[in-house]
Protein backbone atom coordinates (compact mmCIF):
# COMPACT_ATOMS: atom_id res chain seq x y z
CA UNK A 1 0.00 0.00 0.00
CA UNK A 2 2.19 2.65 0.83
CA UNK A 3 4.23 1.50 -2.51
CA UNK A 4 1.60 2.55 -4.15
CA UNK A 5 1.41 5.81 -2.62
CA UNK A 6 4.75 6.61 -3.41
CA UNK A 7 4.38 5.76 -6.73
CA UNK A 8 1.30 8.15 -7.11
CA UNK A 9 3.00 10.84 -5.34
CA UNK A 10 6.47 10.21 -7.86
CA UNK A 11 4.24 10.39 -11.06
CA UNK A 12 4.71 13.59 -13.09
CA UNK A 13 1.70 16.13 -13.02
CA UNK A 14 -0.27 16.21 -16.51
CA UNK A 15 1.25 19.72 -16.97
CA UNK A 16 4.95 18.68 -16.61
CA UNK A 17 6.77 17.83 -19.66
CA UNK A 18 10.52 16.55 -19.55
CA UNK A 19 12.61 17.97 -21.91
CA UNK A 20 15.61 16.28 -23.22
CA UNK A 21 17.67 17.99 -21.45
CA UNK A 22 15.86 16.42 -18.52
CA UNK A 23 14.34 19.69 -17.35
CA UNK A 24 10.81 19.12 -16.33
CA UNK A 25 8.65 22.15 -17.76
CA UNK A 26 5.49 23.03 -16.72
CA UNK A 27 2.81 23.90 -19.56
CA UNK A 28 -0.81 23.63 -18.08
CA UNK A 29 -2.89 21.14 -20.79
CA UNK A 30 -5.98 22.61 -22.36
CA UNK A 31 -9.54 21.72 -21.08
CA UNK A 32 -11.70 19.77 -23.42
CA UNK A 33 -14.08 23.30 -23.72
CA UNK A 34 -11.62 25.82 -24.78
CA UNK A 35 -10.08 22.88 -27.40
CA UNK A 36 -13.48 22.90 -28.70
CA UNK A 37 -14.26 26.47 -29.01
CA UNK A 38 -11.37 26.32 -30.82
CA UNK A 39 -12.31 23.36 -32.74
CA UNK A 40 -15.90 24.98 -33.92
CA UNK A 41 -14.15 28.40 -34.60
CA UNK A 42 -11.76 26.50 -37.08
CA UNK A 43 -14.73 24.21 -38.64
CA UNK A 44 -16.39 27.74 -38.74
CA UNK A 45 -13.54 29.34 -41.00
CA UNK A 46 -13.21 26.14 -42.97
CA UNK A 47 -16.88 26.36 -44.20
CA UNK A 48 -16.89 30.10 -44.95
CA UNK A 49 -13.80 29.39 -47.31
CA UNK A 50 -15.72 26.15 -48.43
CA UNK A 51 -18.41 28.31 -49.10
CA UNK A 52 -16.64 31.39 -51.11
CA UNK A 53 -15.81 28.94 -53.83
CA UNK A 54 -19.52 27.19 -53.96
CA UNK A 55 -20.87 30.80 -54.31
CA UNK A 56 -18.35 31.54 -57.32
CA UNK A 57 -18.61 28.31 -59.17
CA UNK A 58 -22.61 28.91 -58.53
CA UNK A 59 -21.91 32.50 -60.08
CA UNK A 60 -19.61 31.53 -62.68
CA UNK A 61 -22.49 28.79 -63.76
CA UNK A 62 -20.04 25.79 -63.49
CA UNK A 63 -22.67 24.02 -61.30
CA UNK A 64 -26.45 22.49 -60.77
CA UNK A 65 -28.34 22.99 -57.60
CA UNK A 66 -28.51 19.46 -57.88
CA UNK A 67 -24.93 18.83 -57.48
CA UNK A 68 -24.20 21.83 -54.41
CA UNK A 69 -25.01 19.70 -51.71
CA UNK A 70 -21.82 17.12 -53.05
CA UNK A 71 -19.82 19.65 -54.16
CA UNK A 72 -19.81 21.46 -51.18
CA UNK A 73 -19.12 18.37 -49.08
CA UNK A 74 -16.08 18.13 -51.56
CA UNK A 75 -14.84 21.78 -50.98
CA UNK A 76 -15.02 21.56 -47.64
CA UNK A 77 -12.66 18.04 -47.08
CA UNK A 78 -10.42 19.90 -49.74
CA UNK A 79 -10.06 23.22 -47.60
CA UNK A 80 -9.83 21.56 -44.25
CA UNK A 81 -7.05 19.81 -44.94
CA UNK A 82 -4.65 21.94 -45.72
CA UNK A 83 -5.28 24.56 -43.30
CA UNK A 84 -5.11 22.65 -40.31
CA UNK A 85 -1.82 21.68 -41.65
CA UNK A 86 -0.77 24.79 -43.35
CA UNK A 87 -1.77 27.36 -40.09
CA UNK A 88 0.04 24.09 -37.46
CA UNK A 89 2.54 24.55 -39.81
CA UNK A 90 3.03 28.41 -40.02
CA UNK A 91 2.42 29.13 -36.64
CA UNK A 92 4.04 25.91 -34.66
CA UNK A 93 0.84 24.20 -33.52
CA UNK A 94 -1.38 26.68 -33.60
CA UNK A 95 -4.54 27.61 -36.16
CA UNK A 96 -6.50 30.39 -36.32
CA UNK A 97 -9.30 29.01 -33.68
CA UNK A 98 -6.09 28.20 -31.31
CA UNK A 99 -4.62 31.22 -31.67
CA UNK A 100 -8.07 32.63 -30.63
CA UNK A 101 -7.90 30.20 -27.83
CA UNK A 102 -4.48 30.77 -26.95
CA UNK A 103 -4.03 27.27 -26.59
CA UNK A 104 -1.39 25.33 -29.28
CA UNK A 105 -0.15 22.05 -30.25
CA UNK A 106 3.29 20.61 -28.33
CA UNK A 107 5.16 17.67 -28.61
CA UNK A 108 4.48 15.18 -25.75
CA UNK A 109 8.17 14.43 -25.28
CA UNK A 110 9.29 18.04 -25.28
CA UNK A 111 10.94 18.09 -28.30
CA UNK A 112 10.51 20.26 -31.02
CA UNK A 113 7.15 20.07 -33.24
CA UNK A 114 7.75 18.02 -36.12
CA UNK A 115 5.84 18.18 -39.64
CA UNK A 116 4.79 14.33 -39.91
CA UNK A 117 3.26 14.88 -36.42
CA UNK A 118 1.44 17.64 -37.79
CA UNK A 119 0.33 15.67 -40.97
CA UNK A 120 -0.71 12.31 -38.64
CA UNK A 121 -2.90 14.12 -35.90
CA UNK A 122 -4.93 16.07 -38.52
CA UNK A 123 -5.76 13.06 -41.18
CA UNK A 124 -6.25 11.14 -38.07
CA UNK A 125 -8.83 13.62 -37.11
CA UNK A 126 -10.71 13.32 -40.55
CA UNK A 127 -11.31 9.52 -39.38
CA UNK A 128 -12.16 10.48 -35.35
CA UNK A 129 -14.51 13.10 -36.38
CA UNK A 130 -15.13 14.21 -39.47
CA UNK A 131 -15.84 11.38 -41.69
CA UNK A 132 -17.89 9.21 -39.18
CA UNK A 133 -20.18 12.49 -38.73
CA UNK A 134 -20.38 12.68 -42.16
CA UNK A 135 -21.57 9.36 -42.50
CA UNK A 136 -23.94 10.00 -39.26
CA UNK A 137 -25.77 12.96 -41.88
CA UNK A 138 -25.59 10.93 -45.39
CA UNK A 139 -27.36 8.06 -43.97
CA UNK A 140 -31.25 7.74 -43.60
CA UNK A 141 -32.93 5.61 -41.10
CA UNK A 142 -33.45 2.53 -43.85
CA UNK A 143 -29.90 1.43 -42.68
CA UNK A 144 -29.74 2.08 -38.62
CA UNK A 145 -26.74 -0.26 -38.15
CA UNK A 146 -24.07 1.94 -40.39
CA UNK A 147 -25.69 5.06 -38.33
CA UNK A 148 -25.16 3.17 -34.76
CA UNK A 149 -21.61 2.06 -36.12
CA UNK A 150 -21.07 5.82 -36.95
CA UNK A 151 -22.22 7.03 -33.76
CA UNK A 152 -20.26 4.54 -31.73
CA UNK A 153 -17.22 5.65 -33.68
CA UNK A 154 -17.84 9.38 -32.19
CA UNK A 155 -18.57 8.60 -28.71
CA UNK A 156 -15.16 6.86 -28.48
CA UNK A 157 -13.52 9.45 -30.16
CA UNK A 158 -15.12 12.02 -27.63
CA UNK A 159 -14.75 9.96 -24.69
CA UNK A 160 -10.99 9.20 -25.12
CA UNK A 161 -9.73 12.32 -24.32
CA UNK A 162 -11.47 12.72 -20.73
CA UNK A 163 -9.98 9.62 -19.88
CA UNK A 164 -6.63 11.18 -20.82
CA UNK A 165 -4.58 12.53 -18.35
CA UNK A 166 -3.07 15.21 -21.18
CA UNK A 167 -6.39 15.57 -22.66
CA UNK A 168 -5.08 13.80 -25.92
CA UNK A 169 -7.07 12.29 -28.66
CA UNK A 170 -6.59 9.42 -30.91
CA UNK A 171 -4.69 11.25 -33.34
CA UNK A 172 -2.62 13.23 -30.70
CA UNK A 173 -1.81 9.82 -29.07
CA UNK A 174 -0.09 8.29 -32.84
CA UNK A 175 1.29 11.82 -33.26
CA UNK A 176 3.03 11.95 -29.82
CA UNK A 177 1.42 15.39 -29.05
CA UNK A 178 -0.99 17.01 -27.46
CA UNK A 179 -2.20 20.56 -26.51
CA UNK A 180 -1.65 23.26 -23.49
CA UNK A 181 -2.42 26.69 -23.06
CA UNK A 182 -0.13 29.24 -23.82
CA UNK A 183 2.30 29.99 -21.05
CA UNK A 184 2.18 33.54 -19.92
CA UNK A 185 5.10 36.00 -19.84
CA UNK A 186 6.18 37.11 -16.57
CA UNK A 187 8.06 40.30 -16.89
CA UNK A 188 10.54 40.24 -13.91
CA UNK A 189 11.15 43.80 -11.89
CA UNK A 190 13.28 45.89 -12.94
CA UNK A 191 16.13 46.30 -10.40
CA UNK A 192 17.52 49.71 -11.27
CA UNK A 193 14.03 51.78 -11.08
CA UNK A 194 14.71 53.33 -7.76
CA UNK A 195 18.58 53.70 -5.57
CA UNK A 196 18.17 51.70 -2.61
CA UNK A 197 18.91 53.92 0.82
CA UNK A 198 21.39 52.61 3.41
CA UNK A 199 19.34 51.87 6.59
CA UNK A 200 22.40 53.07 9.05
CA UNK A 201 23.02 56.20 6.94
CA UNK A 202 20.13 57.45 5.34
CA UNK A 203 21.69 58.36 2.24
CA UNK A 204 21.89 57.15 -1.25
CA UNK A 205 25.05 55.92 -2.24
CA UNK A 206 26.63 57.71 -5.11
CA UNK A 207 29.35 55.79 -7.51
CA UNK A 208 31.88 58.00 -9.93
CA UNK A 209 32.63 57.53 -13.59
CA UNK A 210 36.27 55.91 -12.70
CA UNK A 211 34.79 53.17 -10.58
CA UNK A 212 32.44 51.58 -13.04
CA UNK A 213 34.91 51.26 -15.46
CA UNK A 214 35.82 48.34 -14.12
CA UNK A 215 33.48 45.94 -15.31
CA UNK A 216 30.93 44.97 -17.94
CA UNK A 217 27.97 43.43 -19.01
CA UNK A 218 28.77 39.72 -17.98
CA UNK A 219 29.51 40.97 -14.48
CA UNK A 220 26.59 43.55 -14.31
CA UNK A 221 23.66 40.06 -15.30
CA UNK A 222 25.91 37.88 -12.47
CA UNK A 223 25.10 40.45 -10.01
CA UNK A 224 21.27 40.00 -11.43
CA UNK A 225 21.13 37.04 -11.15
CA UNK A 226 22.06 37.12 -7.59
CA UNK A 227 19.76 39.97 -6.80
CA UNK A 228 16.80 38.09 -8.31
CA UNK A 229 17.74 35.51 -5.35
CA UNK A 230 14.40 35.94 -3.12
CA UNK A 231 16.77 35.66 0.45
CA UNK A 232 12.88 35.58 2.26
CA UNK A 233 12.35 32.18 0.54
CA UNK A 234 15.71 30.85 2.08
CA UNK A 235 16.81 29.56 5.29
CA UNK A 236 19.37 27.69 7.08
CA UNK A 237 22.60 27.04 5.12
CA UNK A 238 20.63 28.14 2.22
CA UNK A 239 20.46 31.77 3.42
CA UNK A 240 23.71 31.56 5.28
CA UNK A 241 25.20 30.65 2.09
CA UNK A 242 23.55 33.37 0.23
CA UNK A 243 24.53 36.50 3.25
CA UNK A 244 28.45 34.66 2.64
CA UNK A 245 28.46 34.88 -1.01
CA UNK A 246 26.56 38.46 -1.23
CA UNK A 247 29.99 39.54 1.48
CA UNK A 248 32.56 38.35 -0.68
CA UNK A 249 30.97 40.04 -3.35
CA UNK A 250 31.22 43.11 -1.39
CA UNK A 251 34.71 42.74 -0.14
CA UNK A 252 35.81 42.31 -3.82
CA UNK A 253 34.19 45.20 -5.45
CA UNK A 254 35.33 47.52 -2.96
CA UNK A 255 38.71 46.54 -3.24
CA UNK A 256 38.15 46.63 -7.52
CA UNK A 257 36.69 50.23 -7.13
CA UNK A 258 38.24 51.54 -4.09
CA UNK A 259 35.18 52.18 -1.83
CA UNK A 260 36.93 53.06 1.52
CA UNK A 261 33.89 52.79 3.67
CA UNK A 262 32.64 49.45 5.69
CA UNK A 263 29.57 47.91 4.77
CA UNK A 264 27.05 46.75 7.86
CA UNK A 265 25.60 43.50 7.10
CA UNK A 266 22.39 44.88 7.17
CA UNK A 267 23.15 46.89 4.42
CA UNK A 268 24.62 44.30 1.64
CA UNK A 269 21.59 44.04 -0.49
CA UNK A 270 21.21 47.71 -0.80
CA UNK A 271 24.83 48.43 -1.37
CA UNK A 272 24.66 45.81 -4.34
CA UNK A 273 21.50 46.92 -5.55
CA UNK A 274 22.72 50.62 -5.23
CA UNK A 275 25.84 49.41 -7.38
CA UNK A 276 23.89 47.78 -10.08
CA UNK A 277 22.21 50.36 -10.73
CA UNK A 278 25.14 52.55 -11.17
CA UNK A 279 26.89 50.40 -13.07
CA UNK A 280 24.27 49.90 -15.52
CA UNK A 281 23.52 53.28 -16.00
CA UNK A 282 26.88 53.67 -16.54
CA UNK A 283 27.55 50.35 -19.26
CA UNK A 284 23.99 52.05 -21.87
CA UNK A 285 25.71 55.59 -21.64
CA UNK A 286 28.94 54.15 -23.00
CA UNK A 287 26.84 51.93 -25.27
CA UNK A 288 25.15 54.89 -26.55
CA UNK A 289 28.64 56.31 -27.98
CA UNK A 290 29.60 52.94 -29.53
CA UNK A 291 31.91 51.76 -26.75
CA UNK A 292 30.60 48.19 -25.63
CA UNK A 293 32.11 46.29 -22.68
CA UNK A 294 31.89 42.27 -22.59
CA UNK A 295 33.48 42.23 -19.13
CA UNK A 296 35.97 43.19 -16.75
CA UNK A 297 38.75 42.21 -19.18
CA UNK A 298 37.51 45.15 -21.67
CA UNK A 299 40.54 47.37 -20.89
CA UNK A 300 43.09 44.25 -21.67
CA UNK A 301 41.65 43.99 -24.93
CA UNK A 302 41.72 47.76 -25.65
CA UNK A 303 45.10 48.02 -24.99
CA UNK A 304 46.30 44.73 -26.92
CA UNK A 305 44.16 45.74 -30.24
CA UNK A 306 45.35 49.73 -30.05
CA UNK A 307 49.25 48.31 -29.68
CA UNK A 308 51.19 48.33 -32.73
CA UNK A 309 51.69 45.18 -34.60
Amino acid sequence: MRLLRRRRKDRPSPDTILSPEGVPLTLRVAGIGVRMAAQITDIVITLLAAGCFLILLALLDLTSPQTLFGIGSMLFFITRIPYYVVTELAWNGQTLGKRMMKIKVVSHDGRSLQTHAIVLRNLMKEAEIFLPATLLLSLDQTSPLGSLIGLAWVVMAFLIPLFSPHRQRLGDIMAGTHVIHLPQPVLLQDLARETPILQDEGRKLVFLAHQLDHYGAFELQTLEGLLRVDSRSLSGASLDGHRQTMAQIIDKVRRKIGFADPVPPRDHEAFLRAFYTAQRAHLEQRQLFGDRRADKHHAQTETSAGAPG
